[in-house]
């Protein structure tokens, strides 16, 4: 699975005996290692069998693993129902597509983690994540497991490199047996047919050595005709050693009993390993849980049974409206009745010999169906929708008797809670594939990368990144005066990246009703603030910071117009000027009354009324209220 440069193979043409037996993997090892697969491949045999069944009844071809009934010609109908099931589940997984968003733990961590943020979802895209997300929900929803694998591929960006992410079948990956979490497993194997030719260009050590497969791999039940007589089973092994306090991950590739790459027989690798962060790199996202195993069980596994009972019931009903439907006759063997011309409706005249009697041929009276039957078969129907959740509410219909436009929508958004439960499921998976991604691209990323992202204001940018901002920094020094380093830590946090109509307009509305509350409005800002710590919805610490800066700018803005009211006072009382009532009229939007022409000021001093005007004294109350601390 993983990519290595042929310049890296292990045991080239040309390399002595005793260089090959030196090295610490090698054909030995890759015997045990095949001990290993088979006892793993014998227990998860089930499982390859149940998956393969499921994959039937996906095709809608699930007769064929039911125990034939009645003749052969019986017609054998396949219902959609449990298909419906799984078309509605996917469709509620495409609508909450994931976006990583990064968090550091620290606040040096802080520009690096916004980088991060940016240059995540391109990786992701380059890699056609969406496609292969879309993949690993159809086989999730079918096998109760979706398999993501997230490896370096060396052969990329012309030799440079870069992560790469697939679907994994979970009939090419052997684990041992009895364990839940795929990590705790001792070794991983995955295995991938290949075609000889590809194999004997890619590594001419292997020519003549290639054998056809014996079966290491089960297949599913294709419409083409697969042959693969021509093809040989290459082995990516994968297996854990303990060194320095840490668990390091080692790599091997094989065929047969050639090895083609091992970490352990390169000197750059031998105690560093395959990847720095020690980890196999799967990631399993499951269904509903099973213990004793990394998978888990689907759909069809809950709702076959039912689609089961469904068509033979409609197999039954359906022979029973063709019996009722198709006229049939007892006829007398030494009836006078021409029974050609009879059957042929085509013919106004059927000849008989001899007297008719009512008894020559007689109708077959056909007993129709109760309604009981019918009855029964939809409350099959029922469980099945019942069971896996397809109510009517999840896919956009409610009972007449529900009218309210705001009780539709909450009946539609409580239908889908097992939505949100299974997409939480993979939002968990999907932020342990982005820390893999940021693990990678502290160990691998050396060069610079160049990267298109999306700015501020949505504006396009190119960057150039690379771990220089990932590496391990000094943090002081141990007991031993040797410098200790810490590797920045990157949280991820996962959310939709397109919200649903309804989470938008419920939005909208949210944003609505607190404007024309006031909670916008920075005079109200701390009984705003009070208002909002009792609250929660999506974006609500934006909206709280942006009340906090609102409602701190009014009261600078205010004790900045009381300054300019009192020292314009000075300057009206030196020089006998009106600019403190031009600027209360300014704060406070009131007229200021406009001095006559050809009249003269009245000096300050000899005014009779030497108090501040009302405007001031307004402006003055104003601005000392706003600026006072609450």
């Amino acid at each position: 699975m993983d990519e290595i440069k042929p310049g890296a193979v292990q045991a080239a043409d040309g390399k002595q005996t005793a260089e090959r037996a030196a090295l610490p993997i090698g054909a030995e090892e890759v015997r045990r290692a095949m001990v290993i697969l088979e006892k793993y491949r014998a227990g998860k045999r089930n499982l390859e069998r149940r998956i393969i069944e499921n994959e039937q009844f996906w095709k809608l071809r699930h007769w064929e693993q039911m125990r034939p009934t009645g003749s052969p010609g019986d017609p054998q109908p396949a219902s959609g129902w449990l298909l419906n099931v799984i078309l509605n589940r996917h469709a509620d997984a495409i609508d909450n597509y994931p976006e990583p968003n990064c968090l550091p733990r620290a606040v040096d961590d802080e520009a690096e983690a916004r980088k991060l943020t940016k240059i995540l979802p391109v990786i992701l895209r380059q890699n056609g994540f969406a496609q292969v997300y879309s993949d690993c929900w159809w086989y999730k929803l079918k096998t109760g497991t979706g398999v993501y694998g997230v490896f370096w591929d060396q052969a990329k960006l012309n030799g440079m490199g870069d992560v790469t992410i697939r679907k994994c079948d979970i009939l090419n990956l052997f684990w041992q047996p009895g364990i839940t979490d795929i990590q705790k497993s001792r070794n991983l194997f995955h295995v991938e047919l290949v075609d000889n030719e590809v194999l004997e260009e890619t590594y001419p050590q292997l020519k003549g050595k290639l054998q056809p497969s014996t079966g290491t791999v089960s297949h599913y039940f294709y419409d083409d005709t697969v042959d693969t007589t021509e093809k040989t089973p290459v082995i990516d092994w994968y297996y854990k050693r303990r060194a320095g306090g840490r668990d390091v991950l080692h790599y091997c590739k094989f065929c047969g009993e050639t090895v083609l790459f091992a970490t352990e027989n390169q000197l750059d690798m031998a105690q560093r390993g395959w990847y720095d962060h020690g980890k196999y790199p799967f990631v399993f996202d499951v269904l509903f849980p099973e213990e004793g195993t990394p998978c888990g069980f689907g759909y069809i596994d809950i709702c076959k049974d039912p689609q089961k009972q469904i068509d033979l019931m409609n197999q039954a009903m359906l022979k029973n409206t063709l019996a009722a439907s198709t006229p049939r006759f007892f006829v007398r063997s030494d009836g006078s009745v021409n029974e050609a011309e009879f059957a042929d409706w085509s013919r106004p005249f059927v000849h008989t010999e001899g007297s008719l009697g009512e008894d020559s041929i007689l109708p077959i009276q056909s007993t129709p169906l109760g309604g009981a039957y019918l009855t029964f078969l939809q409350m099959k129907t029922q469980e099945l929708r019942e069971t896996s959740g397809n109510v009517e509410a999840n896919t956009g219909s409610v009972p007449s008797s529900v009218t309210a436009a705001s009780a539709i929508a909450a009946l539609q958004e409580a239908s889908g809670k097992l939505s949100r439960d299974m997409v939480n499921a993979t939002y968990r998976a999907f932020e342990e594939i982005c820390l893999m991604l940021i693990d990678l691209i502290r160990q691998f990323y050396e060069l610079p990368r160049q990267f298109r992202i999306t700015g501020e204001m949505g504006r396009q940018e190119f960057v150039s990144y690379d771990n220089a901002g990932l590496r391990p920094r000094p943090q002081g020094e141990e007991a031993d005066e040797e410098t200790m380093y810490i590797s920045p830590v990157i949280d991820i946090e996962v959310t939709a990246q397109d919200e649903s109509r309804y989470n938008k307009a419920e939005y909208n509305e949210l944003a609505l009703r607190l404007y024309g509350a006031g909670l916008f409005n920075p005079q109200m800002a701390d009984q705003a603030i009070s208002c909002l710590s009792m609250m929660d919805f999506k974006g609500i610490d934006a909206v709280r910071s942006s009340v906090r800066e609102n409602g701190t700018l009014l009261q600078q803005v205010a004790a900045l117009q009381q300054t300019v009211l009192r020292l314009s006072q000075i300057i009206d009382a030196e020089h006998g000027s009106r600019i403190a009532d031009s600027a209360a009229a300014e704060f406070t939007g009131q007229p200021v009354a406009i001095p006559t022409p050809g009249v003269a000021e009245v000096p300050q001093s000899e005014r009779l009324d030497t108090q501040e005007s009302y405007v001031t004294a307004k402006a003055r109350a104003q601005t000392q209220e706003a600026a006072k601390v609450r």
